[in-house]
């Protein structure tokens, strides 16, 4: 019974996109109603998720659905801990239409299934999928942000009239935000990547190993970026090109590297 929480997670967070939508074109008209949606949908995922480790016989997210379902969770409580308050409501918009999207794969790729998943007793691939997977849900708020951020650069540079009625936050907020994000999120992955390569002798080397791997260099050069003056603008589209390699490694190689 517990996957028939799926519908109101999806619902909630169908509401809240469009919410958000409509926010964008009448900036205070809707973004309370927003806020509401994605607090009750991450709430009633919540619930779907401790239901799915409770009937569980082993780690229920093992599996490629699985794993999309609780990347959404992660991504939507990375948004959570910020992302309401009004200055960056904005973010939102497009965080809330994919973590709707993904919600809506998972649960047809049969992610609210209650197969049994992955032994607790293998440490080194929970730890792994946990913590990569929570690296890859901070790189995707990171790319709302670095969009949110050019986006403001844009309204900026051509004295757009309409950034006054957004309140948002400051380049400067925005800049610093995104740092925090990138290097918690960087931490998360070098941390899930030491369980990964602890597995090697036994599995070997396969491209999704070789793609995270390429990812952690490419956030690191990110980083790198975005503490020298004048290159904000590259390490934003960079950071844009990371969540593209997220959703390729996500939707894409963990099919293949997960039962």
């Amino acid at each position: 019974m517990a996957e028939l929480l799926v519908w109101p997670a999806l619902l909630a967070y169908g509401e809240a996109a469009v919410a958000y939508a409509g926010n964008a074109r009448h900036p205070g008209s809707l973004g309370r109603l927003a806020t509401w949606g994605v607090r009750v949908g991450w709430l009633a995922q919540t619930a779907l998720l401790a239901g799915q480790a409770a009937r569980g016989e082993g780690f229920p997210w093992g599996t490629w659905a699985g794993s999309l379902n609780l990347f959404v969770w992660l991504v939507v409580g990375a948004y959570l801990i910020w992302g309401c308050s009004p200055r960056y409501r904005m973010l939102g918009l497009a965080v809330m239409p994919l973590a709707a999207a993904l919600l809506g794969i998972s649960y047809v790729a049969g992610g609210m299934n209650a197969e049994p998943g992955t032994s607790w007793h293998d440490v080194l691939l929970v730890v792994h999928v946990s913590f990569v997977l929570s690296a890859f849900a901070g790189f995707t708020v990171a790319a709302g942000l670095a969009a949110l951020e050019l986006w403001q650069a844009r309204l900026l540079k051509h004295h757009r009239a309409t950034i006054l009625q957004l309140r948002l936050p400051s380049l400067v907020a925005l800049d610093r935000l995104t740092v925090k994000t990138i290097a918690v999120s960087l931490a998360a992955l070098t941390l899930g990547l030491v369980p990964g390569f602890a597995r090697l002798p036994e599995h070997g080397v396969d491209l999704l190993i070789v793609a995270t791997v390429g990812m952690w260099l490419l956030y690191v050069g990110i980083l790198a970026l975005r503490v020298r003056a004048g290159r904000r603008v590259l390490a934003a589209s960079l950071s844009l090109a990371g969540f593209g390699l997220v959703i390729v490694l996500q939707l894409g190689l963990l099919l293949t590297h997960v039962a």
